[in-house]
């Protein structure tokens, strides 16, 4: 029965999509957070913080889904964060970079075009691999597909990147330590998310709603949690600064 009646909402809803206008829409998403902060009321206060803060979570992911497809495909957060600028900038001509987890290519494109970079992008999915040769192809890039967790390229680079990467390892210290021994980085960059970016995620972990960015993230750091995994894979930190609930950090070996 709840199959049949989330099957009927999603086409009741995808047709009524097709006919009503946004500022229609407008009302009517207005109206129901009227009547969602209504019914929060009146619930006791922890089911009420509960509900309400389930609906923020759903609907950060709805926004990010919703502003990718308004940015053609690729999600906004590239060029409003401009966090590329931390990577390209720190790269000097002609040095050889891996983009370990490159996705659809735009870092990797960047780090080509204006830090003059020859960069191997590793990619876990086909799907994204297609995208980036297709969308961010450079005569300084390669895409490469592969499952860095089960085999690196057996080649030597002078900078690693991670971007939004590491968290998704569940032993990141050994990778870290074989990808270092294996690649052999002088240094790496990584762009990692934070955990206390701001007081709604410890207290979501209070309520037993998770809050993690993705569910996928096995971590999501502190400064000191970021500080000691590295020490651990003999990485210690050169610079680091937190921008947009994220860490971006440049280690070297010790």
């Amino acid at each position: 029965m709840k199959r049949i009646i989330q099957f009927l909402i999603r086409k009741s809803a995808s047709a009524a999509s097709r006919v009503i206008k946004l500022p229609v829409a407008e009302r009517i998403a207005k109206l129901s957070l009227i009547l969602w902060k209504e019914i929060s009321w009146g619930l006791k206060p922890k089911d009420g913080v509960h509900l309400l803060t389930m609906m923020y979570k759903f609907l950060q992911e709805q926004i990010s889904f919703q502003a990718t497809r308004y940015n053609k495909g690729v999600h906004p957060k590239h060029r409003l964060m401009d966090y590329h600028r931390f990577f390209y900038s720190r790269l000097k001509p002609e040095e050889r970079v891996i983009d370990i987890g490159s996705g659809i290519g735009a870092l990797a494109y960047d780090m080509a075009k204006h830090g003059k970079a020859r960069v191997v992008g590793m990619e876990l999915s086909p799907k994204n691999l297609k995208q980036a040769e297709k969308e961010f192809s450079h005569p300084l890039v390669t895409y490469i597909l592969g499952d860095a967790l089960k085999s690196l390229p057996n080649e030597t680079f002078d900078t690693a990147v991670m971007s939004n990467v590491l968290e998704h390892f569940k032993d990141r210290v050994g990778f870290l330590k074989k990808a270092q021994a294996q690649l052999r980085p002088k240094r790496w960059l990584l762009r990692i998310p934070r955990y206390d970016r701001e007081w709604l995620v410890p207290l979501m972990d209070e309520l037993g709603i998770d809050s993690r960015l993705d569910n996928t993230h096995f971590i999501e750091y502190t400064p000191e949690t970021l500080e000691a995994e590295l020490s651990q894979a003999g990485l210690k930190i050169k610079y680091v600064e937190s921008r947009w609930g994220e860490f971006w950090c440049e280690a070297i070996p010790k």
